[in-house]
């Protein structure tokens, strides 16, 4: 169905508004978008009459047994008869059930007329109570909202604090388990360099590998000055102001243009040597001695404090090395030289040539122990010995050099070898009940082609025979001397023959801790037995040290070396040599 309604005046535009919001109440549209289509006609007429001339609205409404469909309202100017021109203006809105006929439209009666447009504002009423709920309720969401987004904000500042307080307490941890780190790394520094500073008892060892610890890590140059190491056919090297004061003071000073801030470190002014470069200068003190100054340069611009406090620990640690390592060799020194003094100067027999060797240790204080010792009883007889006391150092030293002075004693009023021995048992053991010796005693006798020997815990002599034969001569030797033990000592003799040689030596010579002295012995019978006769007949010196060459190529040696070798020469005569049966081994 369709209406239509011509618009000149606002009597007509009032009309055709009336009709309109009745037709859409017939049908069943709702009040809020029968509002929203009364108000859009309202206005669109409004500008229709500013315009001027005669204006079309048409109102199409679904057929009444219809139980929905669409209602379409059209604008537009009168000449237009299908309202659909480019000025028109049209809205539609949906009709939810079938309409009934509107009432009879207001005539030109102003009172009818005004009645109608009141009761067409009920909608617009309608919409605006709704819409006064609505403000309610959106006002009170908002206030909701607000308290919401106020409860949000508290919750995310106390999340912020919350995060900040994790936050410094990871940083905090972290700065923690950065200076144990640091702190545990310095400690083992500390720890590995003083063990290798320690185990040297060597102080120019000890001066090398200093350096070699602390560059670049720690300091970027490193001096030490010992006040007793300057050489003084050179000029004096010249150091700064801050370890002479160091030196004088025993407090380590630090030099530089700028406050050090190091804890148990006084400052300087920088050194007039190297003003741009600051200076650590730490004593080296031991027992309350003075040994020198130790001056370090940062690796950087300056030293952490907790580095300077290690550096100056380390320093500590390494006087008493340096102390330990010179105490170390002046008794090792003093030892030597006594040891020294003490080894006899070799007689000259005719018919028989000797030829000594002593070697100290290349290590450790093991001076002291081993001495050989050759000469004449009252009857002509030659005594050779080689022996060694237990122990090592001066109390080694001294005690070998009572033995040797007692030996020669008792050997004035004669005696055999094991007659010999076994006093010097007794002697050791009233004068030293802890302390014990090895020794091997040979007797040559003049004009008789006879050896006589005694052995008492000591390794057994090794004899070549002119042929490149080796016998070592072990037959039931004694026991160590000044073992509580009382024993008799026995003699065991051999013939010896031209061209033979003798080898008394110290078990420094043979014996090796990881393969015991059996296959030393049987090195030093091969080296022996590999001997032409005539280089031993014609030069005993350069054969001894030829013969050590093989025996101590191996490696170091922690203990002596003697060697003593007795020659007979070939032109002196005499049976060939006999061996008694069971008295050696065969090599």
């Amino acid at each position: 169905m369709t209406r239509t309604w011509q618009i000149s005046t606002p009597t007509d535009a009032a009309r055709a508004r009336v009709a309109a919001a009745r037709t859409a109440a017939a049908y069943g549209v709702p009040p809020r978008e029968r509002a929203h289509l009364v108000t859009a006609l309202s206005t669109h007429l409004r500008h229709c009459l500013t315009k001027g001339g005669t204006w079309t609205v048409t109102l199409r409404v679904p057929d009444t047994d219809v139980a929905a469909g669409t209602l379409h309202l059209t604008v537009g100017p009168a000449h237009d008869p299908r309202g659909g021109g480019q000025s028109s203006w049209r809205m539609s809105v949906v009709c939810p059930g079938g309409g009934v006929p509107p009432e009879p439209e207001a005539g030109d009666d102003a009172a009818v007329l005004a009645e109608a447009l009141l009761g067409a504002d009920e909608d617009t009423a309608a919409v605006l109570d709704r819409l006064a709920e609505q403000e309610k309720l959106v006002a009170f969401h908002r206030e909701e909202l607000h308290q919401t987004n106020q409860g949000v904000l508290a919750l995310h500042a106390d999340l912020d604090a919350a995060w900040r307080a994790q936050r410094e307490a990871f940083a905090a941890e972290r700065a923690a388990r950065t200076e144990a780190e640091e702190a545990r790394s310095r400690l083992r520094f500390l720890a590995d360099a003083s063990a290798l500073l320690t185990t040297s008892l060597n102080h120019e060892e000890i001066l090398r590998r200093l350096p070699g610890l602390l560059v670049p890590r720690y300091a970027e140059r490193v001096d030490v000055w010992l006040f007793d190491h300057e050489d003084d056919r050179h000029r004096p090297t010249p150091h700064p102001a801050a370890a002479v004061l160091a030196a004088r003071t025993g407090r380590p000073q630090y030099a530089a243009d700028h406050p050090g801030d190091l804890p148990g470190v006084d400052d300087q002014p920088p050194s007039a040597l190297n003003p741009a470069r600051p200076l650590l200068c730490v004593p080296l003190l031991a027992r309350r001695t003075p040994l020198g100054v130790l001056t370090l340069s940062p690796p950087g611009d300056r030293w952490d404090p907790d580095d300077a406090v290690m550096l100056i620990e380390l320093a500590r640690r390494a006087s008493v090395a340096l102390d330990n390592a010179r105490r170390f060799e002046h008794n090792r020194d003093i030892a030597e030289t006594l040891q020294r003094a003490l080894l006899t100067d070799l007689p000259s027999t005719p018919g028989l040539r000797l030829a000594a060797r002593y070697l100290p240790a290349t290590h450790g204080l093991n001076i002291g122990g081993d001495w050989y010792d050759a000469f004449r009883q009252p009857d002509g007889s030659l005594i050779t010995v080689i022996g060694d006391v237990t122990g090592h150092g001066l109390h080694a030293a001294v005690m070998m050099s009572q033995l040797r002075t007692a030996l020669r004693a008792y050997a004035v009023d004669g005696g055999s070898p094991g007659r010999l021995l076994s006093r010097l048992h007794v002697f050791l053991h009233h004068l030293q009940p802890d302390l014990f010796a090895t020794a091997v005693i040979a007797r040559f006798s003049p004009d008789d082609p006879t050896v006589t020997w005694a052995a008492a815990g000591h390794p057994p002599p090794v004899l070549r025979l002119p042929d490149g034969r080796v016998h070592v001569l072990d037959a039931k030797p004694g026991a160590m001397l000044g073992i509580p033990l009382r024993q008799e000592i026995e003699d065991h003799t051999v013939r010896l023959s031209p061209g033979s040689t003798l080898a008394l030596y110290t078990d420094g010579l043979v014996e090796r801790r990881a393969l015991g002295i059996d296959p030393g012995i049987d090195r030093l019978a091969a080296a022996l037995g590999a001997f032409e006769p005539a280089e031993l007949n014609a030069d005993l010196d350069g054969s001894a040290d030829r013969l050590l060459v093989p025996l101590l190529s191996d490696s170091e040696r922690d203990d002596d070396v003697c060697l003593l070798l007795c020659h007979i020469d070939s032109a002196a005569g005499g049976e060939p040599d006999r061996i008694p049966a069971g008295a050696d081994r065969l090599r």
